[in-house]
């Protein structure tokens, strides 16, 4: 069993930048892919990175890649993403999930979730 917490989410002018933190229970973090999601008002949920185990590989959609990047500190139980460029499209609630049993970019797959932090980019 794993738990997630959020958290770094705000309030920032397009082209600032944010760092979130996803921080986990459970001595088998280090065990687990994490993913980041996010979902805009009236919007379908939808990947926006994920990074492996021992964090020496990762994966980004293309609306984020080169702007943001994932890391994870497997001895504090985080990753983080940290989000620089930011445009009012990344506007969301930015949930974090471990543990997909199937394709990493597919939400529903996930077996943990946070309960998600706001980020709002202002125009």
């Amino acid at each position: 069993q794993v738990q997630l917490v959020e958290s770094g989410g705000g309030l920032v002018q397009a082209g600032g930048s944010l760092r979130l933190s996803c921080a986990a229970s459970g001595r088998t973090f280090g065990s687990y892919f994490i993913g980041w999601f996010r979902q805009a008002p009236g919007k379908e949920r939808e990947f926006v990175a994920g990074i492996i185990r021992d964090g020496l590989n990762w994966y980004y959609a293309d609306s984020v890649q080169g702007r943001f990047t994932i890391s994870r500190d497997n001895a504090k139980n985080t990753v983080y993403l940290q989000m620089n460029r930011l445009k009012p499209e990344d506007t969301g609630v930015y949930y974090c999930a471990a543990d997909p049993r199937g394709s990493y970019n597919v939400g529903d797959v996930y077996n943990y979730w946070g309960q998600g932090t706001q980020v709002t980019v202002s125009s």
